[in-house]
């Protein structure tokens, strides 16, 4: 009821969106500050999330006939009608397998060493701003709980403060404590999860050009007819 109370009595129409705006800005500037660079950090993280899932998402499509095709391009000594089909497929696993056929005829190791830099440089391209992420889901649970802090202390000094201590003067220190912690808590937890889902699609993708690479490797070594 007490919660019930704190939406719907301000508002009879049941304006909730009003009524929690009312709440955050009940505490104070330095609270409504701290909400501020929260909701920035979860608008960040949000981006970040978006454009990383894209990315990744389509990184990892790959036409199941790709290599057969590039396998049977090279079995027939059609090296350039191989690096023409390359060159229309924008993925990483034709990167890799377009700089492996460009090493054709240099010892298989250079291949192997050539392939390997230009897959850690798409694995460097897919974790790109996942960093950023992982660290926006630990630092705004302590935003949180600095915010928390803050709204205690100024809940105590008010207490210490004022002769008369009611609910109303403690009302700006414990809102501080309590949304800033909530909101704090709330955008660690999506942007942990949202960084732990991301970080299992690269490892898809990673397995994936492993793959690719063990793969182109072997036709090198295959028998010619």
């Amino acid at each position: 009821m007490y919660f019930q109370s704190i939406f719907l009595q301000a508002d009879p129409e049941g304006d909730i969106s009003q009524n929690i705006l009312d709440i955050i800005t009940q505490g104070g500037p330095l609270g409504i500050a701290i909400n501020v660079i929260l909701l920035v950090l979860s608008f960040l993280a949000f981006l970040i999330f978006f454009e990383r899932y894209m990315t990744i998402s389509k990184a990892a499509k790959i036409d199941d006939s790709f290599m057969n095709n590039i396998r049977a391009a090279v079995t027939s000594g059609n090296i350039a009608g191989a690096k023409a089909m390359l060159t229309n497929v924008n993925s990483p696993y034709a990167r890799m397998v377009e700089k492996g056929i460009a090493r054709i005829g240099k010892p298989l190791r250079d291949i192997d060493a050539a392939i390997e830099n230009v897959g850690n440089l798409e694995i460097f391209k897919l974790e790109k701003n996942l960093s950023s992420l992982a660290s926006i889901s630990g630092a705004a649970p302590m935003i949180g709980f600095f915010g928390t802090v803050v709204g205690m202390i100024i809940a105590f000094y008010k207490m210490a403060s004022e002769q008369n201590v009611t609910p109303d003067v403690l009302a700006g220190g414990i809102y501080t404590a309590l949304i800033t912690t909530a909101l704090g808590l709330f955008i660690g937890i999506l942007s942990f999860v949202g960084y732990n889902y991301l970080v299992s699609l690269v490892d898809k993708v990673i397995n994936k050009m492993e793959a690719t690479a063990m793969e182109f490797m072997d036709l090198l070594q295959e028998p010619t007819a």
